[in-house]
């Protein structure tokens, strides 16, 4: 397998495009160690199962394609069942669209697909959970599927031909659905209830952020290190109070956005040096972040006081603007820091030739590391909290701090999920 590093250099002056909101570092083109180091990189990312093979990846490609079909199969059934003109039955077409990992290109073996369904605005909400649902409840490929309408975000959940998939749904304010539909159009937000935006903003973030990077391939590779770190450390959770997948590839991104040259070797290094010494809470950010004059609400600490509160602001790049980072708490902050701290110095012994990529993603001994652990197995979460009176306390929600009016007497909490 054949290393997707971009190492050639431009053969002559060309416009640059400038990505991000401030200067770059460095323009600086690869060298023949960097080269090396990544091609030692992306081997282990290989032998640490981030990297699919082909026939996994067809197979990936071909359940998008199945679910697609259906979809816009139920969409002229439903023009038919609505008696709506033979015409617009025609034409009403539908589409899927991946987003999130698999759309960024940095999925990992076994891993789910989300998915966005686009409806034309006379297909119902409530028709897509219903109807549709059981449409896809009678396909023989389709397990343990779900309806979750109350969610923030509402949701289908199942598992098709052995993967994984979570689908939302958004209908737009026209007749037909179109394969080419540019979804980065802030003015479909115009009307639209904000379920039907936040479904869509799901895709729009992930395709933004493919746009803001100048180098995907190096991109991925780089991302994909650092999804892996993030894991092997037990910081990769949002629920817990630590960075999801989004925060980790906008953070990355913005690393791509400073090194636009860089191979992803030195992105990787670039991201521990440039995050242990980030001034926070300023923000990351890839672009600007504007208001679109859609009435929905976005990220603003000018105006909004709880946005100036963040301790880790990390802002997705499409309207409307979000703080992915928003259940960071101190204690996870601080594991945080600690953890790029170690990867660091780890990444500084790489480049020393003193260790291999591997020690990078060691994964933390958890019960080592903490004298006291506590285990929930009902809620399949351990939790270990640190405090001035040398107590260890557990407790049944992440946010410790809502439980003491004085929380100042509590130094340390690292949650760890059971789940696989």
């Amino acid at each position: 397998m054949s290393v997707p590093i971009k190492s050639q250099a431009p053969s002559g002056p060309a416009p640059r495009k400038i990505f991000g909101v401030t200067d770059i570092i460095s323009l600086d083109m690869p060298g023949i160690c960097d080269l090396i180091e990544s091609s030692e990189l992306f081997k282990c990312l290989i032998v640490n199962g981030t990297v699919e093979n082909n026939s996994e990846q067809l197979h990936r490609e071909k359940v998008v394609k199945n679910v697609e079909s259906l979809y816009k199969e139920w969409l002229t059934e439903m023009c038919e069942a609505m008696n709506v003109p033979e015409i617009v039955t025609a034409k009403v077409g539908g589409k899927v669209y991946p987003f999130g990992s698999y759309h960024l290109g940095v999925h990992s073996k076994g891993a789910d697909i989300d998915a966005l369904c686009v409806g034309p605005g006379f297909i119902q909400r409530d028709d897509f959970f219903t109807s549709f649902f059981e449409k896809l409840r009678s396909q023989k490929e389709v397990k343990d599927i779900r309806a979750i309408q109350d969610a923030y975000v509402p949701v289908i959940k199942m598992t098709f031909d052995g993967i994984e998939m979570d689908l939302v749904f958004a209908q737009l304010p026209r007749r037909s659905i179109t394969d080419h539909l540019n979804l980065l159009d802030d003015s479909w937000f115009n009307g639209i209830d904000q379920r039907c935006a936040r479904s869509l903003n799901g895709y729009r973030v992930s395709e933004e952020i493919l746009r803001q990077v100048p180098n995907v391939e190096n991109f991925q590779m780089a991302l994909r290190a650092i999804k892996l770190w993030a894991k092997r450390r037990k910081i990769y959770s949002n629920s817990l109070g630590f960075l999801g997948g989004v925060s980790w590839a906008i953070m990355v991104a913005r690393i791509c956005q400073l090194y636009p040259n860089a191979a992803p070797s030195t992105l990787v290094k670039k991201f521990f040096l440039i995050y242990a010494r980030w001034n926070w809470p300023v923000p990351i950010v890839l672009k600007k972040v504007q208001d679109c004059g859609y009435k929905l609400p976005f990220w603003n600490p000018i105006v909004n006081r709880s946005d100036r509160l963040d301790l880790m602001p990390i802002i997705t790049p499409a309207y409307p603007q979000q703080n992915t980072s928003f259940n960071v708490c101190p204690s996870t902050f601080t594991v945080m820091k600690e953890e790029i701290a170690r990867g660091l110095v780890i990444t500084e012994e790489i480049h020393d030739k003193k260790a291999p990529w591997s020690k990078l993603f060691e994964p933390l001994d958890f019960a080592g590391k903490y004298k006291y652990v506590f285990s929930c197995p009902k809620m399949k979460i351990w939790i270990v909290i640190y405090t001035t009176y040398s107590h260890v306390y557990y407790f049944s929600v992440l946010n410790i701090y809502l439980v003491f009016p004085d929380k100042t007497f509590i130094l340390y909490l690292h949650a760890l999920s059971l789940f696989k």
